[in-house]
């Protein structure tokens, strides 16, 4: 069975959580994406942070909220996503760029909107009281 290996950022604010759409897609993700060889998870969120969203991600101050899996969006059956998610400071102004789209703030009652394995990190932070 293949396992897609991600690592996602999570940034909550006023009860809402940023995420992105890429261009030709109508789901939204947490941003991120895929680990390169020999990256670390800091790594790989600095990355594609900076890639996807032009700011910089104090990788110093990241948290581990969770690692989740569910089946991958998009992909065969058999495919799974597993999501290592870090929440994280940052400094700039956040602004998409290369494969997004758009950026939007959604609250629980989006989790529709969103990847199954994103549905799950949704579930993840209601339950903690962070996402409204």
């Amino acid at each position: 069975m293949a396992e897609i290996d991600k690592v996602a950022w999570i940034l909550l604010a006023d009860g809402r959580i940023l995420s992105t759409r890429s261009q030709g897609k109508d789901v939204w993700y947490l941003p991120g994406g895929k680990r390169e060889p020999g990256e670390s998870d800091r790594d790989t969120l600095r990355r594609e942070i900076a890639e996807e969203l032009s700011v910089e991600v104090d990788a110093e101050s990241a948290v581990h909220v969770g690692t989740f899996s569910a089946p991958a969006h998009g992909h065969a059956a058999g495919v799974t996503v597993r999501m290592t998610c870090y929440t994280a400071g940052y400094r700039g102004q956040l602004a998409a760029a290369a494969e997004i789209a758009e950026t939007a703030w959604l609250g629980y009652a989006d989790r529709h909107r969103v990847s199954a394995v994103d549905q799950i990190i949704f579930d993840h932070l209601r339950a903690a009281d962070l996402l409204r």
